[in-house]
């Protein structure tokens, strides 16, 4: 198989798109917390408390998110210099490593969103029983 140099270029906008809703996911599940620690400070509530450590799994995961997100743009800029600089063979096994760290990054936001879903199918639970 042979790697053109725009193909690693492709992940560009997908990877900055994606990178920049993790972003906006964290920052505002991370405003969140705060506002539930400074209720939990207030009442200490195991029900609060339950919900920051859900928050607190979410954020761990998008942390992950990220991280996976950032090594496939790394490994596909690296592709880029390699097909550059006519190593073939090295720079179609960044790629494909890019690759695998984007299916990582998007396997971690399907569970993260997953758990966002429950959460709020259990927050929204006692609205369905009136």
């Amino acid at each position: 198989m042979i790697l053109e140099i725009e193909t690693p270029a492709l992940l560009f906008s997908a990877t900055s798109l994606i990178l920049l809703a993790y972003t906006n996911r964290f920052l505002t599940i991370a405003t969140i917390v705060r506002s539930l620690k400074d209720h939990y400070d207030k009442n200490e509530s195991k029900t609060i408390l339950l919900e920051i450590k859900n928050l607190n799994l979410r954020l761990t995961l998008i942390r992950y998110m990220q991280l996976f997100g950032v090594c496939c743009l790394f490994f596909s800029v690296f592709s880029m210099l390699l097909l550059f600089l006519n190593s073939q063979l090295i720079s179609l096994y960044l790629f494909g490593l890019s690759l695998l760290s984007l299916l990582v990054s998007l396997a971690l936001s399907f569970w993260e969103i997953s758990i966002s879903v429950k959460a709020l199918q259990l927050h929204l639970s006692d609205l369905s029983k009136s």
